[in-house]
């Protein structure tokens, strides 16, 4: 008797870290799957995010060479004497939207840190461009 009831407690005992063990099992696959969840939700955010950014990137640019097009035809109707430094200094504003819309064609999605850095950059860029668009005083 002494010797069953060794036994039945060993068993008993025994199969209660296999439970453990299995609840564990079951967790650890669980929180695996939210990391699976997670990063996937993070690629998707990340993903939304760019195409925004690149939709308000684009329509800026496309203002921009708006209002590099107006310059242009306002400078036709001025005074010959300055016609020619006008157009230089409206071409150079040309080229930094152009070179804009090539940054942001060519960007490749790395990691988020560096996302973040190129929109700052793009944006200060986009910002300092906007201005002298803006500050633009045609020569007479």
């Amino acid at each position: 008797m002494l010797i069953a009831s060794a036994f039945i407690m060993t068993t008993t005992v025994g199969q209660e870290p296999d439970k453990k063990t299995e609840k564990a099992k079951e967790d650890l696959q669980e929180q695996k799957l939210d990391v699976v969840v997670a990063k996937q939700d993070l690629t998707d955010a990340q993903h939304a995010d760019y195409i925004s950014f690149r939709e308000e990137s684009d329509m800026k640019i496309k203002k921009n060479q708006e209002s590099i097009n107006d310059l242009k035809i306002k400078v036709l109707k001025n005074d010959e004497k300055f016609r020619t430094d006008n157009q230089k200094r409206i071409s150079v504003l040309e080229q930094k939207n152009v070179n804009l819309q090539k940054e942001m064609n060519e960007y490749v999605n790395e990691s988020p840190e560096e996302w973040e850095a190129f929109k700052t950059r793009f944006n200060q860029d986009m910002d300092d461009l906007v201005k002298a668009l803006k500050d633009f005083t045609i020569l007479t």
